[in-house]
């Protein structure tokens, strides 16, 4: 046999991709002879690289259209990139910074040919990374949200939406980046808790030498910026001071004292500082006032000049320098430890800086609710359920949606003003210039100038799910879709991570029906997030993640997929072991070496033992079981359990029991009829864990049999549940335990496996396992198996209530056996006790459903009958 010893990963992958990728397995295309079954990628970001969470989700995506494949279905996996407005510009200004180039030295146009040549060079590497994990994404339809069709849908629906009043441009505190130096929406902020410092702040009253106002705050470097300070109109504390104006130290400003119940009268010292351009409840409390704006702040987080002092310092470092200088002045009465929740950027992880901008914005509260109510009804479903309750709350209390991005790559902003300010929402200028011209007859076209604002890189991945079958269909209302949209959309799951439900998949589902008045997909699985052993998450800054390519190098792409499978059920989190990718390389090493002992055997035209026909009834029971398990884990997208049960049947029954049970002696034949059958069994499996393990059973596959070059397992029907014989079940697993306790005995009696034992059994159990005697006797080895009415002597076990005993004919250590059986007697009497309390308790067997009173029932007369063998057992020791 050609077949190699050991099975090599690396030769067996690169062979078989490049098999699929040649024969267009991959590939779907609309046929209405068959059921579609589609799943969009999540867009990876284009400077992204294969990362464990990347490995999750796609093996998950992978093993769902595979399966769908062999259905018979349809099967389309759309792959395609992000164009990731913020760290692709964040990646082309670093290379820039590296060639001695500044950003503000280019025109935008400079700055995104650069931009576009580092997208050439690295945005195609996440896809081919995900190629050697074995992805089947019909790679002929990959999308990019930059593509020029996508472009111009994303400006399509920017113009469509401003239209119908949903888009409107306006002054407002926005969430500000100042490491991107852009405006993010509510959901890219990451709120932490840090450990800070509260400064306890003295303002002297106007016209007063010795009195003052205290005030606590965890920014003093916004001090410059305040425009009043507020009490509490029912604080008798500071009643006196209605009317009065503070002095800002350092700068020597005079404020307004202001009263509103907005003041918290026990937090701080019950008196605020009112900065209204640099924290959004104090804007709402200024405008509420009518107070100035003061905004000293510039877009990279830098003093400018209005803050009179420390001009150009970084805030994080002004504020030590501002809390020093209020020291010396004698205007710090003290500084405590504080815990505050602070906002981080999701993209740079800066400190965000709420800020008042003039921002694009797009109004949420009724665009949502078919979404909304969809996701509550079940007709999208979210798996696990748990995060429809958290879905709920968000889109029941969703803020208007901040689109605009102060970048150059991305979508631009399709506004255009006019040198008076007037603007217009147009696709083009000249659209721009028809609609402006009509109130402006004199208004010259050269003078109309684009937004320079591109926008949130959300508002192209949201139109994902259609946008990669069809763009044409923002464009005109009344088109209905290609056939590609039709036939593939909407898609059927979703597999994504729960951290960007709403950063994605809520504004997918919101798209999908003010476009297509239709959910875009029926089911959104949502992974956990991978951890490490410590629980941490993965991440480059920690060292803690793994290099998913030398995970692959040094396991096998197969051996990766179920090492990640093994412990992700859906929703939580993942705590990644190597060891589970090493069980994962055990069990394609267990795989090829059963073939290789079934493929070893020497085949003859023999009579069929009738203990290889009982193996065969038993297999194929044990086989239609599992398939029926196995089936309903994947309706019920429980992925880790449906490679589990998988697992078990192939390593556990196939393997452990059933090649044991037909094996032929060493050096002799195997009948024709139950080699034929093994081999047809060995075909179900490998179709049945040829999601999971792609590479593996593709190459056994082709080694089993001969075949044609597109007769492969890619392609071979899903294997089909049939009737079982739920007896012979039963029979098996208690000759299986039978077995076990024989061989257990011979382990402790230090009985060599060679040597043939005898086996006396009291015939009232005897009939519970006839048909699996001649197996009995084979896998134990023994001699003669005979029937009893009476104890016997020897060493005795006892399973489901049968006695049975091994005569061993002086070679048992007296001593050590009267251990063991009190030991053992010991034990039962515990559980008898415990499962007595349960039987005695009222509440419980008029509450629990019957089956469970019954087996509780059934432990209490098997506990029974062993502890009676047992102390029989030690009577025959005397």
């Amino acid at each position: 046999m050609s077949l190699s010893t050991k099975y090599n990963p690396t030769e067996v992958e690169e062979k078989w991709y490049k098999h699929w990728m040649t024969n267009g397995f991959f590939h779907a295309e609309p046929n209405p002879e068959k059921e579609p079954f589609t799943i969009v990628i999540p867009p990876p970001n284009v400077t992204g690289v294969l990362h464990m969470g990347h490995m999750l989700n796609n093996t998950i995506q992978d093993v769902l259209i595979r399966k769908a494949r062999m259905e018979g279905k349809e099967a389309c996996w759309v792959p395609g990139t992000d164009h990731a407005s913020i760290a692709t510009e964040a990646k082309v200004v670093a290379m820039l910074r590296e060639k001695g180039i500044k950003k503000s030295d280019l025109t935008r146009n400079e700055f995104l040919k650069y931009a576009w040549e580092w997208k050439e060079k690295y945005g195609g590497i996440i896809l081919e990374q995900l190629k050697k994990l074995g992805a089947s994404c019909d790679w002929d339809r990959t999308t990019f949200t930059m593509d020029p069709a996508y472009y111009e849908a994303v400006i399509d629906v920017f113009v469509d939406l401003h239209r119908k009043g949903y888009i409107y441009r306006g002054m407002r505190m926005v969430n500000w980046d100042p490491a991107g130096k852009t405006a993010l929406s509510d959901d890219e902020v990451i709120y932490k808790d840090v450990q800070s410092k509260l400064y306890y702040i003295q303002y002297a009253i106007e016209g007063s030498k010795d009195e003052f106002v205290t005030i606590a705050t965890v920014r003093p470097e916004t001090i410059m910026a305040d425009t009043a300070i507020c009490i509490n109109p029912n604080d008798e504390r500071y009643k006196h001071l209605k009317g009065k104006k503070a002095i800002i130290p350092l700068i020597d400003r005079a404020i307004p004292v202001i009263e509103d119940d907005y003041v918290t009268m026990d937090f701080g010292t019950g008196c605020l500082k009112v900065t209204p351009a640099h924290d959004l409840n104090d804007y709402e409390l200024g405008k509420k006032h009518n107070l100035e704006v003061i905004d000293i702040l510039n877009e990279d987080g830098t003093l400018n000049n209005k803050a009179q002092i420390l001009i150009g310092e970084d805030r994080f470092i002004a504020r030590k320098k501002i809390a020093k200088l209020l020291e010396e002045g004698n205007h710090l009465s003290k500084v405590e430890d504080y815990k505050s929740n602070v906002g981080f950027s999701e993209r740079t992880d800066a400190v965000i800086e709420p800020r008042l901008s003039l921002q694009w914005f797009l109004k949420m509260d009724t665009i949502t609710k078919p979404a909304l109510d969809h996701v509550m009804n079940d007709d999208v479903q979210l798996i696990p359920p748990k995060f429809k309750n958290t879905y709920h709350h968000w889109m029941a209390n969703v803020r208007d949606w901040c689109i605009s991005r102060q970048l150059w790559w991305g979508h631009r902003i399709p506004a255009w003003y006019a040198p008076d300010g007037t603007f217009a929402v147009a696709k083009t200028r000249e659209e721009a210039y028809e609609k402006l011209s009509a109130k402006n007859p004199t208004l010259n076209e050269e003078a109309l100038k684009q937004d320079e604002d591109v926008l949130d890189t959300w508002f192209s991945s949201w139109l994902w799910p259609i946008a990669v079958f069809d763009t044409s269909v923002f464009k005109d209302p009344t088109n209905k879709g290609n056939k590609d949209l039709n036939y593939f959309y909407p898609t059927n799951d979703l597999v994504t991570a729960p951290e960007i439900l709403f950063f994605w998949v809520a504004r997918m589902i919101i798209a999908g029906y003010e476009y297509r008045q239709e959910k875009p997909f029926k089911n959104v699985y949502l992974t956990g997030i991978v951890r490490d052993k410590q629980g941490r998450k993965m991440s480059k800054s920690l060292g803690n993640s793994p290099d998913p390519l030398d995970l692959i190098s040094n396991f096998g792409a197969d051996a990766v997929r179920t090492g990640m499978l093994f412990s992700s059920p859906a929703g939580n989190d993942l705590l990644y072991d190597e060891k589970l990718v090493e069980q994962g390389r055990n069990f394609t090493n267990k795989i090829w070496n059963a073939f290789r002992l079934v493929k070893g055997w020497q085949v003859e035209n023999l009579q069929q033992p009738s203990e290889n026909q009982v193996a065969i009834e038993w297999f194929t029971s044990k086989l239609n079981y599992s398939l029926q398990e196995l089936n309903d884990h994947f309706n019920k997208f429980r992925m880790s359990d449906a490679l589990l049960t998988v697992y078990k049947l192939i390593w556990d029954d196939f393997c452990s029991w059933y090649l044991e049970m037909i094996k032929p002696e060493f050096g002799k034949p195997i009948d024709h009829k139950t080699y034929e059958q093994t081999v047809s069994f060995f075909e179900t499996l490998l179709k049945a864990l040829h999601p999971f393990m792609p590479f593996i059973t593709e190459e056994l596959w082709h080694e089993l049999k001969k075949r044609k070059n597109k007769d492969c397992i890619i392609v071979a029907s899903w294997p089909s549940a049939s009737i079982m014989d739920a007896g012979i079940l039963e029979e098996g697993a208690f000759a299986f335990e039978v077995i076990t306790e024989i061989r257990n005995t011979r382990n402790g009696k230090n009985i060599s496996p060679k040597e043939k034992l005898k086996l006396i059994v009291k015939q009232e159990g005897a009939s519970t396992i006839k048909r699996f005697w001649s197996i009995i006797t084979k896998l134990s080895n023994l001699s003669e198996v005979t029937f009893t009415e009476k104890t016997e002597e020897g060493s005795g076990f006892i399973v489901r209530s049968t006695e049975f005993f091994i005569p061993l004919n002086g070679q048992i250590d007296v001593v050590k056996e009267r251990e063991s059986i009190l030991k053992e007697l010991d034990y039962q009497k515990g559980f008898l006790n415990s499962v007595t309390r349960k039987l005695e308790n009222e509440k419980f067997v008029n509450s629990a459903p019957s089956q469970v009173v019954e087996a509780e029932r059934k432990k209490q007369a098997d506990a029974e009958s062993k502890i009676k063998a047992l102390e029989e057992s030690l009577k025959r020791l005397k």
